[in-house]
């Protein structure tokens, strides 16, 4: 039985690292984007294929060219075996770029499995190596004239983003 408990809160913990780096990504803090890999750690996002360092200078000068991008994650398999684990991650990634002249704002939306080798070390499960698959893409106008809802609590991309306030890491 108590195996079996390790094995739940190990994968517990290994979606949570993932759950950490789609809010990292989306509030551009790097921080904790950091967090989730080993300084060892290989990333291989399609456009960029390296270490987690360059991974995030790759990230920081590419994401701040969109509005806002969310990660919604989805199916979640993760497969313990002692101090590594496999994970495939599904998620969708919605990028919205920003209006450019005539062109309107659009959706880029992508459809990805974050497939990932996890270790752990001195207790902590980070990712060792990464695959980024893509299924599919989209990309949609977004309509002209929208604003946000009065009294909204409008997102940021960085830590004066709402979430912040009740410190969440």
């Amino acid at each position: 039985m108590e195996s079996r408990l390790q094995q739940f809160l190990d994968e517990a913990e290994i979606k949570r690292v993932h759950i950490r780096y789609c809010r990292g990504i989306d509030r551009m803090d790097w921080d904790l984007v950091r967090s989730c890999y080993h300084p060892d750690a290989i990333d291989r996002h399609g456009a960029y294929n390296g270490g987690v360092e360059g991974f995030i200078e790759w990230a920081a000068e590419l994401l701040p060219a969109f509005e806002c991008t969310q990660h919604f994650t989805g199916n979640q398999y993760v497969q313990v075996d002692g101090d590594v684990a496999y994970a495939e991650h599904y998620a969708q990634a919605s990028h919205r770029t920003k209006p450019d002249g005539d062109k309107p704002a659009m959706d880029w939306v992508v459809n990805v499995r974050y497939v990932d080798r996890m270790e752990r070390r001195t207790g902590e499960w980070r990712i060792a190596d990464r695959i980024v698959v893509l299924d599919s893409q989209r990309s949609d106008p977004v309509p002209t004239g929208l604003a946000p809802l009065e009294n909204s609590n409008v997102g940021r991309r960085d830590k004066d983003d709402p979430s912040y306030k009740y410190g969440l890491v």
